[in-house]
């Protein structure tokens, strides 16, 4: 077979790459003419709407026809989403340049997200670190869940004081292991009110290691963590460096510190390594990512990286970029850039000012259904606000209206109990020894709760003793007496766990076996079981385009869909909706109009967001990120005061707002300003108009007399 080094060129090299701009080109054509010995590391500073994904798909692909291996390349996203569409986009770009060769791009095998590809190489390597290769991962929820049972088993839920709820603890954990920072320094930063637990805590979380290493699970973030040590051991670091040639990095802002150890180890001399990001749309520091990995990339080496920035914008007119690059440029520290556009537009910004956040509902509604009047869809509209419940007004105003919705950032698909319910079977038949899992299946059945629960996997780890506890656990269960409510319930039980166990039935099919077995629990157990047997089926056909149950608790696990309707289409009867989002769910996409609550110093900047400098310029950067969504309109509303509930001290009060401190005073010539609603002039009257007025006061006059005559 013909291989893409052996390939003849493609007739006419630089057709393909004609519709790129000049950054763009200079960003896909770096070092691409000597792909089997990369130059130094690229950072191309990407800016919003600058056509990111469109240079990174195009450098894989230039790649790949200057002949470097496909399998040899590794492309880190943030969602499996991202990576599926830049696979396709490589394979269409190298269709235009290779035609009939074209398939040879489908060898871009290493195409994920950082933990789906942690995932891979954990299982290719984890006889050299210690790990068992039939390890299952657990969600954050079942993490938590864990976390919770090592904490009972401590005695810490027995304080005399009320010790951190599972939640915390987790957060807590997950932040000293994504940020580096010591256990004392982020409770210091961000859980205070834990600091007298910090003994208490050290503890906690070396048990809740050693439970996961009893138990051959992995968490999200120790997906990372083995990644990261293993770049530490010379030999593993050598081995995993030499498998890639190019490594390729989206959206590197949001990266931790963890994920930007991992590719140094991968490429410390910075050779074939490129990553593309925008240090302006840095907003995701909760969940441990640093705008210091791309602020500081360049020095990283020696020599230092070579810098592209991508400044033209293709999706925002000039009056919105204008007002945008005004509010960021008032940041602290930053890569300089100006996006510029050739989109002229009369249309400023909006700044509107409104009585309360019932106004503001009247007012996005009114402009949302005058903008449908002139054409344009729902669907092509969006509101943003920095916290989900900012939105409560609004909700309820186009519900009376209404109106149909879409929410970004409400309950999450894996989150449902009946969902999460099925997975626990799945990963229990995976991985005998997960307690967690095991746990919630066994108290599915009618009389089995914790107590019984507990000895079922007790009896099952002590059966397994050193051995494979899948070849011992469907007899544990048969030998087990079970209460008196569950014995009618207990045989179809074992049947199921011993066949799974020992996968008797194939994939998919199994999936179908679990989800019989489920649904008289499910009927017993919940009201509207009829609505949750929709997600069980609907779950039922997405295992089926996963190749086994390993792939597919993993790949369901890592990057899960946000809702039910990620899947199986948004459930609305409407085939138009107007979209609302929380801010952190709408990076990355874009809108003709774009409305953002809540412009007020408390929501933007977020009163919990302003302790240090560089939380203000994260929340400085979040109002950034929302106003470059807008293609054609934005409107950033103004409620002069909120209706506050249930104040400690001080009960239900009214509270006054004032504008933004991200958009002062020198800025507002950049916005068509104005209060709402609009009370109009009215003008001077005319000596015809007053003898006008007075004749038809006489008139009615004489009317209203007429009527008792």
């Amino acid at each position: 077979m013909l291989s893409v080094a052996e390939s003849p060129p493609p007739s006419d090299a630089a057709a393909w790459l004609a519709k790129l701009n000049d950054a763009q080109r200079e960003a896909v054509e770096y070092g691409a003419d000597t792909p089997h010995a990369p130059p130094g590391a690229l950072l191309v500073i990407a800016g919003a709407g600058s056509g990111k994904t469109n240079t990174l798909a195009h450098r894989v692909a230039n790649l790949v026809v200057k002949g470097a291996d496909p399998r040899r390349i590794l492309l880190l996203t943030f969602s499996r989403r991202a990576a599926l569409e830049m696979t396709r986009r490589v394979t269409r770009i190298a269709s235009a340049a290779l035609g009939a060769r074209a398939a040879l791009a489908q060898g871009l095998t290493w195409s994920g997200t950082f933990h789906s590809v942690g995932a891979r190489l954990l299982r290719e390597y984890a006889e050299l670190i210690g790990l068992a290769p039939a390890f299952t991962i657990n969600d954050r929820e079942d993490s938590a869940d864990l976390m919770n049972l090592v904490r009972h088993e401590l005695g810490l839920s027995a304080k005399e004081r009320r010790f951190p709820a599972k939640g915390t603890c987790f957060a807590t954990y997950s932040r000293v292991v994504n940020t580096g920072a010591s256990l004392g320094q982020v409770l210091d930063s961000a859980f205070p009110w834990c600091r007298e637990w910090e003994a208490d805590l050290r503890m906690l979380f070396a048990a809740y290691v050693d439970a996961k290493q009893k138990q051959s699970v992995l968490d999200y973030d120790d997906l990372l963590l083995y990644w990261s040590h293993m770049g530490a051991e010379p030999a593993i670091a050598a081995d995993l460096s030499g498998r890639f040639d190019h490594v390729l990095v989206d959206e590197y802002q949001d990266t931790n510190r963890l994920q930007a150890s991992i590719l140094l180890a991968l490429k410390p001399d910075g050779r074939g390594l490129t990553v593309v990001g925008d240090d302006a749309q840095s907003i995701y520091s909760f969940r441990g990512a640093t705008v210091r990995n791309i602020l500081d990339f360049p020095a990283q080496f020696d020599p230092p990286a070579t810098q592209v920035t991508l400044e033209r914008n293709y999706r925002s007119t000039e009056p919105i970029l204008a007002a945008s690059n005004a509010v960021i440029e008032l940041a602290s520290e930053r890569y300089t850039k100006n996006l510029w556009t050739d989109k002229a537009s009369a249309q400023r910004p909006r700044l509107v000012t409104v009585a309360d956040e019932a106004d503001q509902a009247r007012y996005v509604v009114e402009q949302v259904l005058e903008a449908r009047e002139q054409g344009m869809k729902l669907k092509s509209q969006a509101v943003l606000f920095r916290a989900a419940h900012h939105s409560a007004a609004l909700e309820i105003e186009l519900t009376r209206r209404n109106i149909p919705f879409v929410k970004f950032g409400g309950l999450k698909f894996l989150d449902s109990v009946h969902v999460k319910d099925v997975l626990a079977v799945l990963r229990w038949a995976e991985n005998p020894r997960d307690r967690v899992a095991g746990f919630r299946v066994v108290q599915l059945l009618p009389g089995v709760g914790p107590a019984t629960a507990a000895k079922v996997l007790d009896d099952i780890v002590a059966r397994a003793g050193a051995g494979n506890p899948a070849d011992t656990a469907g007899g544990a269960l048969a030998a087990f007496a079970p209460p008196a409510r569950a014995q009618e319930d207990w045989h179809p039980f074992v049947k199921l766990m011993s066949s799974v166990y020992g996968r008797q039935t194939p994939w998919p099919a199994e999936f179908e076996m679990v989800r019989r077995w489920y649904e008289p629990h499910l009927e017993r157990n919940h009201e509207d079981a009829a609505v949750r047997h929709a997600d069980v089926l609907q779950m039922e056909s997405i295992a089926g385009t996963y190749a086994s149950r390993e792939r597919f608790l993993t790949e369901l696990t890592l990057d899960p869909p946000d809702a039910t309707s990620d899947e199986s289409g948004v459930p609305l009867i409407d085939e138009d909706y107007l979209i609302l989002s929380t801010i952190h769910s709408a990076k990355g996409q874009e809108w003709r109009n774009v409305f953002v609550l809540n412009g007020v110093d408390g929501c933007i900047p977020s009163d919990l967001g302003t302790g240090s400098e560089e939380e203000i310029d994260e929340e400085r950067r979040l109002l950034y990120v929302a106003m470059t969504r807008a293609k054609e309109d934005l409107h950033i509303v103004v409620p002069q005061r909120f209706y506050v509930h249930n104040q400690a001290h001080m009960g239900d009060r009214h509270v006054w707002a004032s504008r933004t401190r991200f958009i002062p005073a020198h800025l507002m010539p950049l916005f068509d300003a104005y209060a709402w609603p609009r009370v109009p002039v009215p003008s001077a009257p005319t000596a015809a108009g007053l003898a006008a007025a007075a004749q038809a006061k006489i008139e009615i006059g004489a009317r209203l007399r007429k009527m008792w005559d």
